[in-house]
C-alpha cells in the first residue's frame, strides 16, 4: 500500500521504493540505446532474492522469557555451555518440528504466489533460513513482509515463537537478510553477467563501474539504509560484514579491472576442473567467482549480494539508496556518452577514469580482520559504526541532492526519516533499558538475594552440627554472591540515571539526533554494564533459583 500526507509527501516506503525503480530504468535504457542489440529494450528492473534468516524456540520457553516478549531479543543470558562451534547445526538435518513447520510455511507461501526455493539450518543452533526466487524489488519487498508475518503466524500454529531480531541471543550468530540484487532488461538479459568473455564485454563493464561508483560515492547511504538499533549488534562482529562498506569482486572480475588500469592484455583464467578424487562422480568446472562472506557487498556470479541488511527490517530502503545512487552513474555516464563522436575510444576512458578514481572501495579480503579498520581508515571510507553516528549523513547536500534530482525524496521527506528513525532508535533502547530494570529489580535481585540466604543459612547449620565442619565452598559462594548482588545493584541505579536523563534531554527540546546518541554513549553502555554482571551471577546459580529460562533451554529448546 502506498501512503502519502495531504500535502503529497510519501510516507511510506512502497512510493520511494517505485520512484527509484522508475530512475533507474530510465537511465539505463539511456545507456543501453548506446550499444548495438538493445533495440527492443524499452525498460529496465531491479530485481531481488532476499534471504531470511530466523530464529525458532518453544513457546513455552519463550512465555517466561520478559525481555524477549517486549523486545525480541535477550537483555540476560549467559552463554550456553554449547554454541556454535561444532557448527553441527549449521550441517545437521533439519529437526523433524522445524520440517513440519517449513512444509506448513511453503503451502502458505505458495498460495500467495511466493516461490520460496530454498530452506536450511542456519550456523547458530535454533537457527534457520528461507530463500525465495528473486523477483521484481517491487514485488520482493512485498513478499519479504508477507514471508516475516506468515513465519511469525505458522509458528505458533506450531507451538513455537519465530524470532526476527537481529541479535536475540549474544554469543551466538545473529540474523541477517542477504539483498541479492541484479539488473534486468525487459528483454530478459541480466546486465550483471559477465558472459563467457567479461573482459571484451564493454556493456557489462559499463554497468559493473557505475555499481562500483555508486557504492563508493554513496556508501554513508547504504550505510545507513541497513542502521537500526537491532543491526548495530551485528555489524562488525564476526558473523556480519563490518560497518564500513567495500566490494569483493574476486579474482577474476579484480583481474580484468586490474589490466584495463595498467593498459595491458588481460591473461585469461581458464576455467579449472574440480578435483574430486573420485572417478564415478562428472567432471564440473570450478566457479571463478569465488565467495567471500566478510564483505558487505560481493559479487556472486551476476548479482551483487548485499549482506548488510538486518533480519527484521524491510528491504525497501536498502533497494531505494541503491537503485537511486546508480541510477545517478549512469545519468552521468549517459551525458558523457551521448555527446561521444569517438563511441569506443571514450567509453574505453570512462571505464578507466572510473576505476582509477574509485579503486579504493573494491576489498577481496578478510573484512573481520582487524588490519581492514586501519586500511578502510587510509583509504578515506566511512566507518559509521551506529545508528546515531551514521543517521545524520542522510541530510548531507550530495545526499539530498541525488534523491531530489530523480523525485525520489523531496529534502523534506528525507528530514522526516532522519527524525523518525532517531525517534525509533531512542524508543527501542528505552524499553530495552526500561525492561531491564524491571527485570533486575523484580527478578534477579531477589534470587540473588535468596542464594545468598540459602548459602548463609547452610553456613549456620554446618557449623551449628561441627565446630570444625570445612564451609570453604560456601563461604566463597557467599562472597562472590554478595559482590555480585552488590554490583548488579549498583549498576542498576546507573541505568535508572541513565535512562531518566535521556528522558529530561528529550522532554528538554533537544535535537532527535543528539538524544539518540545519548541513547547509545549513556544508556546502551550502561545495559551492557549491568548485563555483564547479571550473566556471571547466573553461571553460579543453582538453576531453581535462577528467574528465567538459560540460553540452555531457549536454543535448544525446540527437539
Amino acid at each position: 500500500t502506498a501512503f502519502c500526507s495531504y500535502t503529497g509527501e510519501a510516507l511510506d516506503k512502497k512510493t520511494p521504493l517505485l520512484r527509484s525503480m522508475q530512475a533507474i530504468s530510465k537511465q539505463a535504457v539511456r545507456v543501453l540505446k548506446l550499444f548495438e542489440g538493445n533495440e527492443a529494450v524499452t525498460s529496465v528492473k531491479t530485481t531481488v532474492g532476499p534471504e531470511q534468516e530466523y530464529f525458532l524456540v518453544d513457546k513455552s520457553v519463550y512465555d517466561k522469557r520478559e525481555d524477549l516478549i517486549y523486545t525480541g531479543r535477550t537483555l540476560f543470558g549467559a552463554k550456553a555451555p554449547k554454541g556454535q562451534e561444532l557448527e553441527d547445526h549449521y550441517f545437521g538435518m533439519i529437526k523433524p518440528r522445524v520440517q513440519e513447520f517449513m512444509k506448513d510455511l511453503n503451502k502458505e507461501l505458495w498460495k500467495l504466489g511466493i516461490l520460496a526455493k530454498t530452506e536450511h539450518n542456519e550456523v547458530a543452533p535454533a537457527q534457520h533460513e528461507l530463500a525465495p526466487i528473486f523477483s521484481t524489488t517491487n514485488l520482493a519487498c512485498d513478499h519479504n513482509q508477507l514471508t516475516m508475518e506468515l513465519m511469525r503466524k505458522t509458528a505458533s500454529k506450531h507451538g513455537m515463537v519465530c524470532l526476527l531480531h537481529e541479535k536475540p541471543f549474544a554469543g551466538v550468530n545473529g540474523s541477517g537478510k542477504h539483498n541479492n540484487w541484479s539488473i534486468s532488461t525487459n528483454t530478459g538479459k541480466n546486465l550483471l553477467d559477465p558472459g563467457a568473455t567479461p573482459e571484451s564485454n564493454a556493456q557489462f563493464l559499463l554497468f559493473l563501474c557505475a555499481v562500483i561508483k555508486a557504492v563508493d560515492e554513496y556508501q554513508d547511504l547504504l550505510r545507513i539504509s541497513v542502521a537500526s538499533a537491532g543491526n548495530d549488534h551485528r555489524l562488525g562482529a564476526n558473523e556480519a560484514p563490518p560497518a564500513i562498506i567495500s566490494i569483493f569482486l574476486g579474482d577474476e572480475l579484480s583481474a580484468i579491472l586490474d589490466s584495463i588500469e595498467k593498459g595491458v592484455p588481460y591473461g585469461k583464467h581458464e576455467k579449472e576442473k574440480m578435483q574430486i578424487g573420485v572417478t564415478v562422480l562428472p567432471e564440473f568446472n570450478k566457479d571463478t567467482t569465488d565467495r567471500n562472506r566478510t564483505s558487505p557487498f560481493a559479487f556472486t556470479g551476476n548479482k551483487f549480494e548485499f549482506r548488510m541488511l538486518g533480519s527484521n527490517e524491510s528491504i525497501a530502503c536498502a533497494n531505494v539508496f541503491l537503485n537511486t545512487a546508480v541510477a545517478e552513474e549512469l545519468s552521468q555516464f549517459a551525458d558523457i556518452l551521448e555527446k561521444s563522436k569517438d563511441f569506443k575510444g571514450d567509453l574505453h576512458d570512462l571505464i578507466l577514469k572510473t576505476i582509477k578514481d574509485h579503486k579504493r572501495i573494491i576489498f577481496n579480503g578478510n573484512g573481520y580482520d582487524d588490519s581492514w579498520v586501519k586500511e578502510a581508515e587510509k583509504r578515506g571510507l566511512y566507518n559509521l559504526k551506529s545508528t546515531p553516528e551514521a543517521l545524520p549523513h542522510i541530510l548531507d547536500e550530495k545526499n539530498v541532492k541525488v534523491f531530489e534530482k530523480f523525485g525520489v525524496y523531496s529534502k523534506v521527506e528525507l528530514e522526516s526519516r532522519y527524525e523518525i528513525h532517531n525517534e525509533n532508535y531512542s524508543k527501542i533502547i528505552n524499553i530495552e533499558a526500561e525492561t531491564m530494570l524491571e527485570m533486575a529489580k523484580k527478578d534477579i535481585l531477589p534470587a540473588a538475594s535468596r542464594y545468598a540466604t540459602n548459602l548463609a543459612s547452610t553456613i549456620g547449620l554446618k557449623k551449628a552440627a561441627s565446630a570444625e565442619c570445612d564451609c570453604t565452598y560456601e563461604n566463597e559462594m557467599l562472597s562472590k554472591v554478595s559482590v555480585l548482588t552488590a554490583s548488579i545493584f549498583k549498576k542498576t541505579s546507573a541505568l535508572e540515571k541513565a535512562v531518566l536523563d535521556a528522558k529530561e534531554l528529550s522532554a528538554g527540546g533537544a535535537d532527535s539526533g543528539k538524544v539518540a546518541m545519548f541513547y547509545r554513549e549513556s544508556v546502551f553502555a550502561a545495559m551492557g554494564e549491568l548485563r555483564a554482571a547479571a550473566d556471571e551471577l547466573e553461571v553460579i546459580t543453582p538453576k531453581e533459583l535462577w528467574p528465567f529460562p538459560s540460553y540452555g533451554d531457549l536454543l535448544y529448546s525446540v527437539r
